[in-house]
């Protein structure tokens, strides 16, 4: 569970930096959490680079450099750390980094890895006896090192006990969103996530990567795009799998095959996230009754709509609402969650 933070005072994340560490994800965690958007309705953020050293630069591949500004320490104070990957994955990482992490995840403190960052939570103990995920070429190599760590290897990113692990490079983008999105509510995801020009939404158990191999691959993936498009249009009208697979003019069977190797997800988890997901922002951004919002967001009722919020985000739409909800005026009626 991602906490917000106490009233009045910004969300605070740690970057936790020493020498090695990838410059991607350290790009990735500033743009996410070191970009000022309160003008566009985000809430504050106060991003610090944490490092056991403030009197010396931390060294990056390419010739880059990163000043850190908050000792380890700092840690005790964050809301939330964040690790970046390596570049050698197997290089150690300093004793006084591994106990300041320690010491972090026992205060409860939600702690995040972003591609080989998995390796230095592993090399804390941090891992074992829990599901981690890592880089797709790297699964062999963490399983040879940390035998004690269950690897999942089919997911985006993965949480366990309050600690969060996400496949290569762009799932990182993908992790960081998702912790926004649990701490601050989907307007603010979708809002962090129009200013990088990136998806919004994708869930972590989608599969790592996707190969379009052939032109045919590419006509099928246009088609499913294209149907993709209608059904988010439509999310408030009864969908199903053949009817979105007559529209793309394929029989279930291969639509099905066909959607899942273009997402990594099936067309039915596929749906029910965006259903999900559009009554989050209705919850955030109307006052509608909770049937209204059920029925807009294609679940039909709010006993159906509360079983998925309860499975799938471990939390009911009222207390959603309750955590969320900017109140603004209620929708016009009829329209389609996602045009707004």
């Amino acid at each position: 569970m991602v906490s917000a933070p106490e009233p009045g005072r910004p969300y605070r994340v740690a970057l936790v930096a020493f020498p090695g560490i990838r410059a991607f994800d350290v790009s990735v965690i500033t743009e996410v959490w070191g970009t000022d958007r309160t003008d566009r309705g985000a809430p504050a953020f106060d991003l610090r680079r944490v490092a056991p050293d403030l009197s010396t630069p931390v060294p990056m591949r390419g010739g880059l450099s990163l000043h850190p500004d908050r000792p380890l320490g700092w840690l005790t104070d964050a809301d939330l750390v964040v690790v970046p990957g390596l570049d050698d994955h197997l290089s150690p990482a300093p004793p006084a980094v591994l106990d300041a992490l320690r010491h972090a995840h026992t205060r409860g403190t939600t702690i995040a890895a972003l591609c080989g960052g998995a390796f230095t939570l592993a090399q804390a103990g941090l891992l074992d006896g829990r599901r981690a995920i890592t880089h797709w070429n790297l699964i062999d190599l963490f399983r040879a090192r940390h035998p004690h760590v269950t690897v999942v290897p089919d997911a985006l990113f993965i949480e366990d006990g309050n600690i969060w692990t996400a496949a290569g490079t762009a799932a990182g983008i993908d992790l960081c969103l998702h912790l926004v999105r649990l701490a601050h509510g989907a307007e603010t995801a979708a809002t962090v996530a129009r200013s990088m020009v990136t998806a919004p939404f994708r869930t972590g158990s989608q599969a790592q990567f996707i190969e379009h191999p052939t032109p045919r691959a590419d006509r099928d993936a246009d088609a499913l795009a294209a149907v993709r498009e209608h059904a988010l249009r439509h999310l408030h009208e009864p969908l199903t799998v053949a009817g979105l697979a007559a529209r793309a003019g394929m029989s279930p069977r291969t639509f099905a095959r066909h959607f899942t190797a273009a997402t990594g997800t099936t067309p039915l988890r596929w749906l029910l996230d965006q259903r999900v997901a559009a009554a989050q922002r209705l919850l955030e951004r109307t006052d509608l009754p909770m049937p209204e919002v059920a029925r807009r967001a294609g679940f039909g009722s709010e006993v159906t709509m509360r079983q998925h919020f309860a499975s799938r985000l471990a939390t009911s739409p009222r207390a959603y609402r309750a955590a969320f909800s900017t109140a603004p005026a209620p929708a016009p009626a009829g329209s389609s969650p996602i045009a707004r």
